[in-house]
């Protein structure tokens, strides 16, 4: 599996991450008082900000690429841009991606995520695919447009683009950019996924987790899951069939157990749907809890019998993260010269 983390490596950069942010904050924080303060004490004009030079696209041909992107979604609306939020992981890696001159419009370049997570969730090996300026004049995914002129373009054509570290200069510093990879005209980040993994974590406290995980068992196989998710009305889903791979519950680590111990949940399946994961995990928590018997997973399923969704809590967004998805023949590759400077 690319780019596996031992879970302490996985919580050591997730913790660094957060101090980072932290920092970032007061660091913004200040500097916006200082500026405040500044601006009020001076009557200096503001300078003129100088129009970009217009770039020439038809100077480069494109490539359709698939890029692996990790983000902590603690203080983001969701993955997906909106018209009413401008703080998704998606319109900052569009925004970076159009100041880095690799796209001109997001509408343009055949976007496509292999699973869109909700506000607040976390991934650790999201995959994206799409169009983006190259410098080759062939190769794999490389297209040429009837207007391109990029044999007529001065310079290197036989070097490809930093995209990892051109991206990572210009994204914030709680998504970075792991890998990126050439893929074929037909690859969707979408429908190119052979599965996917979710992880959930949470402290054991008084939880019974012996029937936690004798319920989640259950999930496993195919069945059809509409007592477990939110209907997605405008987006059209009508089937509720879907395929979970394996359901494990393990702890972090060999310590004795206590209250404190943290657990977590590993889904693989092969696909999910709206807020399936969560409700999933909800229930376990009504099981584990002893509020629930263990049978209650057989009922939910069991749409004959149970034909309405009972009404009961999600487990919180923030524990969950999108941690692995796999494709086939997807060659990754990373900025191996950049490494050495953190990039």
């Amino acid at each position: 599996m690319f780019f596996s983390r031992s879970r302490d490596i996985i919580w050591t950069r997730i913790t660094c991450a957060i101090n980072s942010i932290r920092r970032k904050t007061m660091h913004s924080e200040s500097t916006a008082l200082e500026s405040t303060v500044i601006a009020e004490n001076t009557s200096d004009p503001k300078p003129v900000k100088k129009a970009d030079r217009q770039f020439d696209f038809k100077l480069y041909t494109q490539r359709h690429i698939a890029l692996k992107v990790a983000y902590l979604g603690w203080d983001y609306h969701g993955l997906a841009i909106q018209e009413t939020a401008d703080d998704t992981i998606e319109s900052k890696l569009f925004e970076a991606l159009k100041r880095a001159k690799l796209i001109e419009s997001h509408l343009e370049c055949k976007f496509a995520r292999c699973g869109r997570t909700d506000k607040g969730v976390s991934a650790l090996s999201q995959v994206v695919s799409l169009y983006v300026r190259s410098n080759l004049l062939e190769g794999l995914g490389v297209v040429t447009s009837t207007d391109c002129r990029a044999s007529e373009r001065k310079g290197d054509k036989t070097s490809e683009i930093q995209y990892m570290h051109i991206l990572n200069k210009l994204l914030p510093e709680d998504i970075r950019v792991l890998a990126w990879a050439p893929v074929t005209a037909d690859f969707s980040a979408r429908f190119s996924c052979l599965q996917r993994t979710y992880k959930y974590l949470f402290p054991k406290g008084s939880l019974d987790i012996s029937r936690m995980q004798a319920a989640a068992q259950k999930f496993v196989g195919e069945h059809d899951f509409r007592n477990f998710c939110k209907m997605d009305v405008a987006g059209g889903t009508t089937n509720f069939r879907r395929r979970i791979l394996s359901f494990d519950i393990n702890p972090l680590d060999n310590s004795p157990s206590s209250p404190y111990q943290m657990h977590e949940v590993t889904i693989t399946g092969l696909a999910f749907l709206w807020h399936q994961v969560r409700c999933m995990v909800g229930v376990l928590f009504l099981i584990g809890s002893g509020l629930e018997d263990v049978m209650l997973v057989d009922k939910m399923l069991d749409i004959e019998k149970c034909p309405r969704k009972p009404q009961y809590g999600m487990a919180s967004e923030i524990p969950l993260m999108l941690f692995d998805c796999v494709f086939e023949d997807v060659n990754w590759q990373r900025d191996e010269r950049r490494r050495s400077h953190g990039h």
